[in-house]
């Protein structure tokens, strides 16, 4: 029987339908050009809110989910690695669809869509915003309108990241599986180009010795994702029709993000170390990327995503020296569970 419960795997979050969600931790890029992916820092931890009723705020508990730690302006992307089947996962930012920019919906849409599909989507790095493009998610406390949420609606309520999956419905989903018996050459799978999500070695010493800065430590009780620089990345457009997917969701998480020094008030727990600096990083030779899947097509971008600023334009400009990476560095990729996440209102 399948599992229907949200669950957390290590870090990584299982939702029904075979969906896998890594939160990665990685380098902001400049928020003028456009640049090659940067990989991943290592995972954020993620907890249940649940496990720590006594401690989180009340709008928390009612709303349940998880949690994970970021810093002010720290830049995060989601890996989808590891799924199993397909599905069809919706992405909000402060109840925002990170690909349609329309408001979140318990129901999936084509026209625009409001999903990404798993797993031909190998990871999403921040909003659809431009052909062949997308912004950065970056971090952002609450109340100065710099998140995405506060910028396409004019309020900041919610804050974080929301996760909804949507299964194959079962006529589709049996065909699939067909096929895939049948195959005798056996494709790339995501798991093939998941070294861009994997934590490199060389600068776990430099993210020790990185400095926080005064604006880091400054206690957010509720954080948001704003927007940073942009990068190529396509969003991938669903080849099935609307009805091949279940009409109801097979799971959902709300994903709150909190600061470092709430986070281990809390929990009780060290956060991570600060982010690694861009220049040793580049010095240390360590990779970028670059994905292009030629037979996939982009989601074309939507005018309410392509007009949110980024956060530099409310917290000042950002003075941390920027490298650009060596043409070799760049890479071209392509062609046990826990106890159920308790779920609420929200």
């Amino acid at each position: 029987m399948a599992d229907d419960a949200v669950r957390i795997d290590g870090n990584t979050l299982r939702l029904p339908g075979g969906v896998r969600v890594r939160f990665m931790r990685t380098l902001r890029l400049p928020e003028t050009g456009t640049h090659e992916l940067p990989p991943g820092l290592g995972e954020f931890p993620v907890r249940r809110v649940e496990d720590h009723a006594d401690t989180v705020p009340a709008e928390w508990r009612a709303r349940g989910g998880v949690m994970l730690p970021v810093y002010l302006r720290e830049a995060m992307w989601l890996s989808f690695a590891g799924s199993t089947e397909p599905a069809a996962l919706q992405v909000g930012v402060g109840k925002v669809c990170a690909v349609s920019g329309r408001p979140w919906s318990s129901l999936l849409a084509q026209d625009p869509q409001n999903y990404v599909v798993i797993p031909r989507q190998p990871w999403l790095d921040g909003i659809n915003s431009g052909k062949g493009t997308v912004r950065q998610f970056v971090a952002v406390p609450l109340g100065l309108g710099a998140t995405v949420e506060g910028q396409v609606t004019g309020e900041e309520v919610w804050g974080g990241l929301q996760l909804q999956s949507f299964r194959l419905n079962d006529a589709e989903l049996a065909k699939w599986r067909e096929w895939e018996r049948r195959r005798s050459v056996s494709t790339r799978s995501v798991k093939s180009v998941s070294a861009y999500g994997a934590a490199p070695p060389a600068p776990g010493a430099a993210m020790a010795a990185a400095p926080a800065s005064a604006a880091r430590a400054r206690s957010a009780p509720a954080m948001g994702l704003g927007v940073g620089g942009s990068m190529r990345q396509e969003v991938y457009a669903d080849e099935r029709s609307r009805g091949a997917w279940a009409r109801e969701p097979a799971g959902r998480v709300f994903v709150h993000l909190v600061t470092p020094p709430e986070w281990r008030r809390i929990t009780g727990e060290a956060p991570p170390p600060s982010p690694v600096d861009r220049a040793a990083y580049t010095r240390a030779g360590l990779p970028w990327f670059e994905y292009y899947d030629d037979a996939a097509r982009d989601v074309a971008p939507t005018d309410t995503l392509g007009s949110v600023r980024p956060v530099g334009e409310w917290l000042g400009d950002d003075h941390e020296p920027w490298q650009e990476p060596a043409p070799h560095q760049v890479k071209q990729l392509g062609d046990a569970p826990g106890e159920p996440v308790e779920d609420g209102d929200w």
